[in-house]
Parts: C-alpha cells; structure tokens; sequence
C-alpha cells in the first residue's frame, strides 16, 4: 500500500481529520522504516506509545496504530502516559528499537486554523467541514519530514516477551468467559476477577 493510500485509510479508521492522527501516521511510518520492518499483521512489533490520557492529541495513537499494526487487540501496544506525541517501536526478532517523535514545528499554524478554531469552540471534530478537516491533514502530511520528525538512533532493545496464554474458561459464579490467565480459585471454583473478589 502507498503511503497516501495508508494516510486516507487511517483517516477512515479513525472516523475523522485532524492533524494529531496523521502526525502518528507519519511517525509510525518513520519508525517502520528505521527499522527496516513492515507493518504487523501479528505481534512481531511492539509500541509503547507515549500518549497520556483526556487531551487533544490523543489521535495520534490510532494513526500508530494502524500504520504499525501494533494493536489494543493484539496486545502489542501500550501507553507510557507521558503526554508526548511520541512512540518507541520495538522489532522483537532483531531485539531493536527506535523512538520517534513530532515536533512542535507547526503548532502554531495548527493552533490558528479553523479546524482548531472551531474545536476550541465546542465543535465535535466530525461536524467540522472536511475543507477545514483537510486543511490540518495536508499541513502535516505534506510538511518535510526533519521538520516535524525526531528519529532516534535505532538501538538494542532485549526483552523477555512473555508467550501468549491461549483458552478461556467459563466462570463458576457469573457464567461469562474468562481468559486462563485471569482466571482466580476461590476454594474449588473458577472465577473471573470481579466474582472472585479479588483486585487483580
């Protein structure tokens, strides 16, 4: 697939425009490429993405995520809650890393645009006409990439992956199913976490 076609298609994945998303699709594109990795289709890359949680670039998680393929579903993404636009991704075969991360190069142009003008104004992102929407995407797509982009050095990055705990079994109280690894005795009873009692 063609950068573009992957921007476009985020874009659809995410539900709307807007420059924090594509900002993680060309982070994650960069970091795919310093690793010399294609994108996952199974866990053999894993992210920590440095998104907090409650602001507006939030976003920039989706466009990691679907540029990398490092997914809430497969378990090989997780939040470091910095606050940064930023993410380290990991290619478990080779035991490297490298952190890539976006500048502030354009927040002021972002700032003034009327997309941001109208969010400030309480304006739902996808009630925001697609011209105002585009306007922020084609700033940042189209910006040189050593303007709005820190590379890191690619490094070592060994790690004890846990393997994956495949099975679910059916909880003795409630009845739902509960992954094997989230299973908890109470006496002689299989329980999830909330029947059991337990915190975790």
């Amino acid at each position: 697939m063609e950068d573009k076609e992957i921007l476009m298609e985020t874009l659809r994945f995410h539900g709307h425009r807007c420059w924090a998303s594509v900002a993680g699709v060309r982070v994650g594109l960069a970091a795919l490429k310093a690793l010399g990795v294609s994108r996952a289709g199974g866990t053999q890359l894993y992210a920590i993405l440095e998104t907090g949680e409650e602001h507006g670039g939030m976003c920039f998680g989706d466009g990691v995520q679907y540029t990398t393929g490092c997914t809430l579903g497969k378990g090989n993404i997780r939040k470091q809650p910095l606050g940064k636009l930023a993410v380290t991704l990991i290619d478990k075969a080779s035991e490297r890393a490298v952190r890539v991360s976006y500048k502030p190069t354009l927040q002021k142009q972002i700032a003034a645009s009327a997309f941001m003008q109208q969010r400030a104004a309480g304006i739902s992102p996808d009630e925001i006409p697609e011209a105002d929407q585009m306007e922020l995407v084609n700033l940042v797509w189209n910006a040189p990439e050593s303007d709005v982009l820190t590379i890191g050095e690619t490094r070592p990055y060994p790690c004890n992956w846990l393997p994956e705990v495949m099975g679910f079994t059916r909880c003795d109280s409630c009845g739902e199913l509960v992954a094997h690894a989230y299973v908890r005795l109470v006496g002689d009873r299989r329980m999830c976490i909330p029947c059991s009692g337990y915190e975790r």
